[in-house]
């Protein structure tokens, strides 16, 4: 995989998740803010940053692109709105890395013309987290992706579970992504070490046991 430090990618609301997440394995973890004063958003994404760092996880933000220049988070992910109002040149000046979201050719064309660091493509299968004009794309479309993108890592989500994620990997997906399947979960700390588990390839048990 290129680019990306772990194959799993727990989406969280609080960044408490960040920790308990972070203790059983996980390395990638985007922290996803929604209806907070101003703040409350910025001391949330402050502990969320220092849990990171004390857990040696790779912590991206959803949208807040001025707050994680302010607070020098390493990684944002942008929406095709949130392009439409971000200042590129600035985040990239600021080092941060990108991931940005793609639903259809249109805006995967679009999406690559800012340089990200990761292509997120969903929703893979139905999902009733949130509603969303596109229908459920199916790991098809992982393959074609995969095929225009090249080797720029590609981030599968939506309806993704446990059970699913090994089909997107082989599908094409470099890293599979979920948030009711991590944080929604009776014991997530277990969860994530499935996860883990599950999308382990040849080659890590083979690093493994070498």
């Amino acid at each position: 995989m290129t680019g990306l430090p772990s194959r799993i990618y727990p989406v969280v609301d609080r960044a408490d998740w960040v920790a308990t997440l972070g203790q059983a394995g996980a390395k990638l973890i985007q922290l996803r803010l929604k209806d907070m004063p101003a703040e409350a958003l910025v001391e949330e994404i402050r502990k969320g940053r220092e849990l990171a760092r004390a857990h040696g996880v790779c912590l991206v933000l959803n949208d807040y692109w001025r707050i994680a220049i302010d607070e020098g988070i390493d990684f944002i992910h942008l929406g095709q709105e949130d392009l439409d109002e971000a200042d590129l040149p600035a985040i990239r000046r600021a080092g941060l890395r990108l991931g940005v979201s793609t639903h259809s050719h249109e805006e995967l064309h679009r999406g690559l013309e800012v340089r990200p660091d990761y292509v997120a493509l969903g929703p893979v299968w139905p999902t009733k987290l949130k509603k969303m004009p596109w229908g459920a794309q199916g790991v098809e479309r992982l393959t074609e992706w995969k095929r225009l993108i090249g080797d720029l890592p590609l981030v599968a989500i939506g309806g993704v579970t446990l059970a699913r994620a090994p089909s997107c990997l082989a599908a094409g997906a470099d890293c599979v992504s979920a948030v009711s399947d991590f944080i929604r979960m009776p014991d997530p700390q277990a969860q994530v070490r499935a996860w883990l588990q599950a999308t382990r390839t040849k080659e890590d048990t083979e690093k493994a046991s070498a």
